[in-house]
Parts: C-alpha cells; structure tokens; sequence
C-alpha cells in the first residue's frame, strides 16, 4: 500500500472543566504492513517509532509514516523497551515466551531470551536498578521479571496478586509500580530486593492499564475505563480522578508539558488532561481517532503523542461464526493507521 499522509486536522473540543481548552492537530498515515498490535514505542528525540504488529515490529519516522526498518520473527508481540545505555532494545513475545534483544542502530537481531514464566505483555525500562521490567500474564499467578540489559540475563522473578498485570512505571529512587487489571489494584515492588512492599486499591478505577509517573510532582497516573486516577505514592492514597472513555490500555505523559494522554480504544479518543498542581487535573481535549487505538506512547522531546490501528475488511465468505463471548476471527488488513497528536 502506498504510505502517505490522508489528512492533516484541527482537534478542539471544549474542556468539561477548568481551563484552557488546547488545540491540537492529526496526522494520519497508512503505513501499510500485515498483522495487529498491542503497543508501540516513541524512541525520546529521534522521531523513530516501534510499533507492534502481531509477527514483527515496524519502525517508522513518526513525522513522515514512512517505514525504515521491520524485526521480524516476534511471534504474538506485544511491547517494546529501549535502552539508550546499552544501545538495545527488547521486544515481549507472547507467542514463544521471549525477549527479542536487537541493536538500535542496525535493528539486527542479537538473540531472544526465553522467559519460563510465559504470558509475556508489558515491558519497560528502569533507570534506577538498569533492569528491564517485564509485567507477565503469567499462570497461575501474575509475574514481574528483570532482566539485564546488557547480557540479557533474567536477574530476578516477582509473584504478583493478579494473574492480569499491566503497565509498570518507575519512581526512579528504588520503587516500581505495577497496574493489576484483574483485581483493580496497585502494587509496589522494591526493585533492588525483588519483593512486594504494598497494594494500594485504585477504586473508582476499574481495570487499571496505562500507568506513568511524574518525578517532579511525585505523582503516579493510572490509565482505566471512564475514570482514570492520580495516586499519591507516598500513601497509595487517590488525590485525584480524570474523566475518560472506555477502552484504555495505556498511557502517555509529556512531562515538560504536563500532559497526560489517555487512549480510548472502544470510544475513539484520546482525552488530554493538563496537571495544573499535584492534585487537581483539567481536560483541556478530546482528540478523535478510531475505533480500537487504545495504546499510545508520548516523545518527550518533540511532544508527540503516536497512536497505531490496523483497519480490517470483512471476513471471507463461508467464515466460522465466533464462539458465544469471543471476538472470534477478523478480516484481513485493509489499511494500518499510524497517528502522529501534536500541537
């Protein structure tokens, strides 16, 4: 498919509280490409970006569309983390319970750790300990592992409360917290020690996702469906709730800005939110996308937000009807939406 930019637009949408209301502007490719996606990564001030898709990882130039690199073989991918220091970069696969480890520059492949745990999804980098953190859907139990970025060697294992963890975020002086979806909470990890400090209920959140962390205010966000939260993490305690749309999966922060970016996948929007102090937020937009971008991922130095969705076209003829409470089988691609917000 040809990659081109479709449109160019103005995003303002009265903010339903106090503030200033931002515009902000869209730009849309379709960088063509096979398979689905979870999440993508903004590489801070390159332009580049990593996006998911099912069997492989696209790179592409976020100002552009344009495709510059592809990794392949990542079965059932899901995230992507990099890691300037040791100039690499690591990739869950669902499917094969590993962690692709590539050369940033060549983007070859180096080798792919195999995780005995299984239901890899989540992944980050924490510069505090220099680990990367993965968050599993492990069986019977949720499961946080680190590995080194250097060697590739998994340095630790930590059983969770959820067999549904999601993001993970950093408070950078020794601290990871860690979104468990399934029982709507939050759990705090020594990451030195490689043990469980503390779980924090996130009501009125449900299905906590999306998680990032401001150093400056020492606050802690978390993504969910309708109602997102701000968490005070030196007493677990909500100070702060953000109105959303439904279909979170994760989160965006530009902290120069003090925006947080908050996907609705099932809605089709992301709402934008400013910090006006630690403990008071106001939506300063809504910014439509599609139906299903529910990832997201921020450059902190050229403030842009990217959002990735592929567009399906309808099943073959003679398809198998879904199962009762399943998705059930898609289309094929049709076209592969990559979203650039900035303004």
């Amino acid at each position: 498919m040809t990659r081109h930019a479709l449109c160019v637009l103005a995003a303002i949408f009265a903010a339903p509280r106090a503030g200033p209301a931002q515009t902000f502007k869209v730009a849309r490719f379709n960088i063509g490409g096979d398979g689905g996606t979870d999440y993508l990564t903004a590489e801070p001030g390159t332009g580049r970006v990593f996006v998911s898709r099912g069997t492989h990882v696209m790179v592409v130039d976020g100002a552009t569309g344009k495709v510059l690199g592809d990794i392949p073989d990542t079965p059932r991918t899901h995230g992507i983390a990099l890691v300037p220091g040791s100039h690499h970069g690591f990739i869950t696969n669902g499917g094969d319970s590993t962690v692709t480890m590539f050369d940033l520059a060549s983007l070859a492949v180096i080798k792919k750790i195999r995780v005995a745990t299984g239901g890899l999804d989540g992944i980050m980098y924490d510069d505090f300990s220099g680990h990367i953190i993965l968050t599993n859907h492990s069986r019977p139990i949720g499961t946080v592992v680190a590995l080194d970025p250097a060697s590739g060697a998994i340095a630790g294992t930590v059983e969770l409360e959820d067999d549904a963890p999601e993001g993970a975020a950093s408070d950078g002086k020794g601290r990871i917290f860690v979104n468990n979806e399934g029982k709507s909470t939050m759990q705090v990890i020594d990451d030195r020690k490689l043990a469980v400090l503390a779980s924090w209920p996130l009501a009125p959140c449900e299905g906590p996702t999306g998680i990032a962390y401001d150093r400056a205010a020492n606050r802690i966000f978390s993504g969910c469906g309708k109602t997102s939260v701000v968490i005070d993490p030196a007493s677990g305690k909500i100070v702060a709730t953000i109105a959303n749309g439904e279909g979170v999966d994760a989160l965006g922060w530009d902290p120069a800005q003090r925006l947080i970016y908050i996907p609705a996948g099932r809605d089709s929007n992301v709402t934008v939110a400013h910090e006006d102090t630690p403990d008071r937020y106001s939506v300063v937009a809504t910014v439509p996308t599609m139906r299903g971008a529910k990832t997201i991922s921020v450059d902190p130095v050229k403030h842009v937000a990217y959002l990735f969705q592929p567009e399906y076209g309808p099943l073959p003829p003679g398809s198998p009807a879904p199962a009762p409470g399943s998705r059930g089988p898609r289309g094929p691609v049709v076209a592969a939406w990559f979203f650039a917000i900035s303004h």
